[in-house]
């Protein structure tokens, strides 16, 4: 049997796809069971520290703590629209006829209607994916910030670090879609496009995803204060007795030369 381009399909997309997946498995066995190695777990614990000290503070100063949400509800609303507007994009270029221009020559692959039309089809599911993925983020940090901004009241810790880790793991899972949908839109180039930007995705990702400074225990700066006042009040009345002490013998050494 010849050797036809089309077979590329069949083992270099499976392939990159694999390498993809298998990352990500990877990537999930270091969050779960070695969590200081990896940038989410580190980010996890700053975040978790974060609202146990938010929630110390007066619900009146925590302004700055419900704009800090807010710019995360923000940037996920941004994530969201943009997904629907690219799904929206590939759905209408399903259907119109522009699909034709990728199925010219220069395209080493698989340039068959049905092969096109699984590549929209993966395209478009990614893109849905990461859509669903920063509206539910939204929605959990949108839920930080009644928790945080609730008056009068006192809140389990442990239910606003849920919500918030919670719009971080969708947050996250939202990016990744992306990062796939990448390389399925160079699928449409053709299968060799598509692998070598599922390694090169992989080896970038592997490196940011790689987190090698410590956990760092926030201790609260409240007893570093006390110290500190304690240092300094203990520094004043020594000084002030020192100055007590110098008029009295100046006094007792005057009166000792006038006697002489």
């Amino acid at each position: 049997m010849d050797w036809e381009k089309e077979y590329l399909d069949l083992i270099l997309v499976p392939s990159g796809l694999l390498i993809m997946f298998g990352y990500y498995l990877y990537l999930l066995y270091r969050c779960l069971k070695h969590t200081d190695t990896t940038v989410i777990g580190y980010e996890n614990h700053i975040k978790r520290t974060w609202i146990e000290r938010m929630l110390q503070v007066e619900p009146k100063d925590r302004g700055q703590a419900i704009s800090v949400i807010g710019s995360n509800m923000s940037a996920a609303t941004s994530m969201s629209s943009i997904s629907l507007t690219l799904s929206s994009l590939i759905g209408a270029w399903v259907g119109s006829s522009s699909q034709n221009i990728f199925k010219s020559g220069f395209i080493y692959g698989d340039t068959s209607s049905s092969t096109i039309s699984i590549k929209y089809i993966s395209l478009l599911a990614c893109f849905l994916l990461a859509f669903a993925c920063f509206v539910q983020s939204a929605r959990y940090f949108v839920q930080v910030n009644f928790f945080i901004s609730m008056p009068n009241s006192e809140i389990p810790v442990k239910y606003v670090q849920k919500a918030m880790l919670s719009g971080g793991v969708f947050w996250s899972v939202g990016l990744r879609a992306l990062y796939l949908a990448v390389t399925l839109l160079l699928w449409i180039f053709g299968p060799i496009p598509m692998f070598v930007s599922s390694v090169i995705l992989v080896v970038i990702m592997h490196n940011l995803d790689t987190n090698s400074n410590p956990l760092h225990q926030f201790q609260p700066a409240n007893k570093h204060n006390l110290l500190k006042k304690i240092g300094e009040e203990i520094s004043a009345v020594a000084s002030a007795i020192e100055h007590h002490e110098r008029p009295s013998e100046n006094g007792s050494s005057g009166a000792s030369d006038s006697q002489h």
